[in-house]
C-alpha cells in the first residue's frame, strides 16, 4: 500500500493528496512536519534528506518533491486522464506545474506566512516585493483561465492537482488581493469536485 508522510495543512502535501485521492488508490498517511515533528528524525531523513513533506513510499520505492509525486501517481494510476498521453498536452501541463513552483508559490507563501501563520515576522520591503510578484502571477493565471476551463485545458488533470491548493489559499487569503474573476470561476468549479470538498475545506493554518 502507498504510504504518505505529511500534514494536511501543507500546500505541497495537498498537491500530492489531491492526485492520490482523485485516483482512488488505497493509501496510508502519517502526519509529519511542523507541530507533528517526525521530519528531523534519522528514520525520516533516510527517506527524505531535505526534512520536508511530502514523502511517499510505494512498494519500497521512496519519492519526494510534490510535483514529481503528482507526476508519478498520475502516470502510474491515471494514464490518459490525470496523466496526458499526448506529448504537447503533457508539456502544457508540465509548464503550469513548474510555473506554480517558481512564480506563483514563492510570493503566495510569503504573504500566507505573514497573514496567517506568523503575523509581523516579515519585513515590509519583502512583503511589498512579494505582493508585486503575486499580483503579476495572478494576472498571468487569471488570463490563462479566460482561455481554458481547467489548468489542464478542457479536462481536469495533474496540473489542476498542483494549482488547486494555491488557488484555494489565494481566494481565501485574509486581506486585500488582486481582482481575478476567471480564477474565481475556476475555484467555484473546482470546489464542486468531491476531492476538493474533502481536502480544501480545512481552515487556513
Amino acid at each position: 500500500m502507498l504510504k504518505v508522510w505529511g500534514r494536511l495543512n501543507s500546500l505541497n502535501v495537498q498537491k500530492a493528496m489531491f492526485c492520490i485521492l482523485e485516483t482512488g488508490i488505497p493509501f496510508e498517511r502519517f502526519n509529519a512536519g511542523m507541530e507533528h515533528g517526525v521530519v528531523q528524525t534519522d528514520e525520516y531523513k533516510a527517506k527524505n534528506p531535505n526534512s520536508v513533506v511530502p514523502t511517499i513510499e510505494d512498494d519500497g520505492f521512496v519519492l519526494w518533491e510534490s510535483n514529481v509525486i503528482v507526476r508519478y501517481i498520475a502516470a502510474k494510476h491515471s494514464p490518459g486522464v490525470l496523466w496526458p498521453l499526448d506529448p504537447r498536452e503533457r508539456a502544457d501541463s508540465d509548464r503550469w506545474m513548474d510555473w506554480q513552483q517558481t512564480s506563483f508559490n514563492p510570493p503566495l507563501t510569503t504573504l500566507f506566512a505573514e497573514r496567517v501563520r506568523f503575523p509581523g515576522k516579515t519585513p515590509a520591503d519583502q512583503l511589498a516585493q512579494a505582493g508585486q510578484r503575486l499580483d503579476k502571477a495572478i494576472g498571468i493565471l487569471d488570463a490563462a483561465f479566460a482561455r481554458r476551463e481547467w489548468m489542464g485545458g478542457k479536462a481536469f488533470n495533474m496540473a489542476d492537482c498542483v494549482i488547486a491548493p494555491g488557488v484555494h489559499r489565494f481566494v481565501n487569503l485574509p486581506g486585500e488581493r488582486a481582482p481575478a474573476p476567471n480564477i474565481e470561476r475556476y475555484y467555484k468549479q473546482l470546489m464542486q469536485r468531491p476531492v476538493a470538498k474533502q481536502l480544501l475545506t480545512l481552515p487556513l493554518t
